[in-house]
């Protein structure tokens, strides 16, 4: 019998799936119905957001290096559209930093787990 949590198993596309869904509306929600929040919040949620994408991409099956590459594109074009007028929010570069800390704590965090596992015990 197979795992429901083995790596590259429809659960794990799912979850990745759904972590980019919830993205798209984190990162591209109209200025006017983001909800306030204290200073430094923004931050976490940017770095959690990119993390949760890091991990789940990872157990989905995709490669480091293209998915990291991919996230940092999709981070800093995320803080682009957030500048146009029609969404009405604030590019940060502040936000695309906390986007990147999120990607690179979430690959370690795959890469010590991945380790962890393969190591017998």
């Amino acid at each position: 019998m197979r795992s429901a949590l083995q790596v590259h198993g429809a659960l794990s596309r799912g979850v990745f799936a759904f972590v980019v869904l919830v993205s798209l509306a984190v990162l591209f929600t109209p200025g006017s119905d983001v909800p306030a929040a204290p200073p430094g919040v923004d931050k976490l949620v940017h770095a959690s957001l990119f993390a949760a994408l890091a991990l789940s991409g990872r157990w989905a099956g995709v490669r480091r290096t293209p998915l990291v590459a991919l996230l940092v594109l999709y981070g800093a074009g995320s803080e682009v559209v957030q500048g146009l007028a029609p969404l009405d929010r604030d590019a940060s570069v502040g936000d695309w930093l906390a986007d990147v800390t999120g990607i690179l704590l979430g690959s370690l965090l795959w890469d010590v787990r991945s380790r962890r596992r393969s190591t017998p015990a």
